[in-house]
């Protein structure tokens, strides 16, 4: 058992590794391949809504084959998109690749998610979700300092060849050790539709679907363009912004992770994280042209609290019953993971739209269209609070 879960926690280190990796990569594909701000959002937001639509057959699968079949299958998949984004000659073959890479990394945490509901005492869930999101944000650091090193050593052609192999090995891996849980006994019969008819899960929906998109679209992309346009910022300044934001992340996994059982709620302590993660932004937003460690400081501070994913999914895991355990962590990770890759591709579009194509007739700053992101960002957390104020507390 622990090997298979050792298996799959290295396969979400690849997982989070592929999701932020476009940051420190954006100004070397805009020379070698003319991937533009707006391809590379469009890119990155490919990859969550194909994360996210796999996660209805993915919980399926879960329920129905297990995890062990269902999770290398699929990460085969994206060793393969691996391949074809080393081969990339264009953005358009970027967005093939992060569709594969997309797909191939959607069952491996829901995988997880999975044995330890199935396998563990309810009560310590949030504690081995969060975990398991600490650890594999290894993958959210190597993706920073590290990667921004490497691709200056060998290439980025090669780097994402070695990253290929790595997921094919970890998808072989998978298959040989993870040990898929016992069936589960009498009556099973349910559907998603059965969950989606339970009122107390809707403001635990609604609170995945707006708090994880500013972490994830800051640090999986425009941490890197913000700081080069902004600030002049070149790939290793970049490398060591993004690993200060991926190290708080990872604090913040661990932080969130066993505070339900010493604070005695999850609805309040998912409130005030992501509360205080609101206020981040809107800073941010009114200093973005700020100078020096503030913008630097305040990216961290919204990976701190931000980091609340593994105690939302805890609060929504608590209404699901067993037989639909596979289905309901994958509907709660649909709308985290959706309504991240919506906002990537709006995002894009908007900082193309407040970005003057003649520079030399136009006056605005040029932290204007990331000012504007920030915001977008801080009110779609806001309104997320204010529906998630109707949820239910519970701590199984």
């Amino acid at each position: 058992m622990r090997a298979g879960i050792a298996s799959l926690v290295l396969a979400y280190v690849l997982s989070q590794f592929y999701r932020a990796f476009l940051a420190v990569l954006s100004p070397v594909l805009a020379t070698d391949i003319g991937a533009t701000a707006e391809s590379l959002a469009q890119a990155s937001g490919l990859w969550f809504l194909a994360f996210a639509l796999m996660q209805i057959p993915v919980g399926w699968a879960l329920d129905r084959i297990g995890p062990r079949v269902t999770a290398s299958a699929l990460l085969a998949v994206g060793g393969l998109g691996a391949a074809v984004f080393a081969l990339a000659t264009g953005p358009l073959w970027i967005n093939v690749a992060m569709i594969l890479i997309g797909i191939g990394c959607a069952p491996v945490l829901m995988a997880s998610y999975y044995i330890f509901a199935r396998a563990f005492p309810a009560k310590v869930f949030g504690t081995l979700a969060g975990i398991t999101i600490g650890v594999g944000s290894i993958g959210n650091i190597a993706a920073s300092v590290p990667l921004s090193v490497l691709v200056e050593s060998i290439g980025w052609r090669n780097t994402v060849w070695g990253l290929a192999v790595v997921t094919l090995i970890t998808a072989a891996a998978i298959l040989v050790l993870v040990r898929d849980p016992e069936r589960v006994s009498g009556p099973s019969k349910g559907s998603l539709l059965d969950l989606l008819k339970m009122p107390a899960l809707w403001p635990v929906l609604i609170m995945m679907a707006t708090c994880y998109a500013p972490p994830a679209g800051l640090r999986g992309l425009w941490a890197g363009p913000y700081f080069s346009d902004v600030f002049g910022a070149d790939a290793a300044r970049i490398g060591q912004i993004t690993l200060i934001m991926g190290l708080a992340m990872v604090v913040g996994n661990f932080a969130y992770g066993p505070l339900d059982r010493l604070l005695g709620t999850r609805k309040w302590l998912v409130f005030g994280g992501n509360a205080a993660m609101t206020v981040c932004l809107v800073v941010l937003a009114f200093n973005a042209q700020a100078s020096g460690w503030l913008p630097v400081a305040l990216f961290a501070a919204v990976g701190f609290f931000g980091a609340s994913f593994p105690m939302v999914m805890a609060h929504g895991r608590a209404f699901l019953p067993p037989h639909l355990v596979g289905r309901g962590v994958t509907l709660i990770n649909l709308f985290g993971i959706g309504t991240a890759g919506i906002l990537q591709v709006a995002t894009g579009r908007l900082h193309t739209a407040l970005t003057p194509s003649d520079t030399l007739l136009n006056s605005a700053p040029p932290a204007t269209p990331y000012a504007a992101l920030f915001l977008f960002y801080a009110a779609t957390v806001a309104a997320g609070l204010l529906v998630y104020l109707l949820s239910q507390d519970r701590t199984d």
